[in-house]
Order: C-alpha cells, then structure tokens, then sequence
C-alpha cells in the first residue's frame, strides 16, 4: 500500500516550497529514494530539505564523491543528513562494496538517495519514493511525485 501525492512545480522556489512541506513528515531514521531524469530537480530539492533544517553548508550534488554528509537542527536537536548520488555507480556488488547497507542504518540520520533506482532491491520498506518529472515544453515545470512505500 503507498500513499501518493502530485505536485507542480514551475520554479525552483515552487520545488523548495514542496520539500519544506515535505520535512514535516520526516523523522530521524527515514529514508528518501529519489528518481528522475538528469537535472529534474533531484539535488534542488535535497537543497530545499537542508535549508528548512537550517544546514548552513553548501549542498551540492555528490556524483563524484559518492556521498555527502550534513548536519541538520530540528527544534534544537542535531543529527545528519546524508545525501547519496548513485548516478556512477555500475552495479549492485560495487554499492555493497562501498558500505551502502551499513549507511542505511546510520543512527541519529534521514537518508536521501539520488538515482535510487539502482538500488532498489537493497532500500528497506518503509521508506520514501520521490519521482521528478520533467514537462515537455517547459523547462521549468516539473512533476514532483510523492510516496509512502510500506
């Protein structure tokens, strides 16, 4: 059973407006598969999640790092946002290899997983899917797709 909620997007304020919304049904331990085409918005609004927990470190996409770690404040508490690029990655046994299982289970942690599509198999339920559809003929507009996946 999910729960699915569609949005429209037709700037980048709109989209870091949906995730702000979005924060307020997160909790310490979640975890955030993202999917879409290159440059639809994935890391924008990872952006917008790390400004409304007042992370105060350039968020940038980690491609070529693999992964990137924030901290971020709620009501005085701290803990980290981990913020992961599949997008290089070839297959499964090379994610394995990297640790990935472990870093799902980080403590104290919310998990965004850009191009979680390669991953699938290896994302425990429950968690978060977010699809990021781009519009034909506007290049601004996007689809922004939420669901719940128990």
């Amino acid at each position: 059973m999910t729960t699915k909620k569609i949005f429209h997007s037709h700037s980048e304020e709109e989209t870091i407006s949906i995730a702000h919304n979005f924060c307020n049904d997160l909790s310490i331990g979640d975890i955030v598969a993202l999917v879409g085409e290159l440059g639809s918005g994935k890391t924008l609004f990872i952006r917008g999640v790390c400004s409304y927990f007042k992370v105060d470190e350039l968020v940038t996409s980690p491609t070529f790092t693999i992964m990137n770690q924030y901290t971020g404040y709620y009501k005085d508490n701290e803990f980290n946002i981990i913020h992961i690029d599949l997008y290089r990655i070839k297959n499964l046994q090379e994610l394995i290899d990297l640790g990935f299982i472990e870093i799902l289970s980080a403590p104290n942690s919310i998990i965004f997983i850009e191009w979680a599509e390669k991953a699938e198999s290896l994302i425990p339920k429950p968690h978060y899917r977010i699809e990021f559809q781009n519009v034909e003929g506007d290049e601004n507009q996007r689809i922004i797709i939420i669901e719940q996946i128990v």
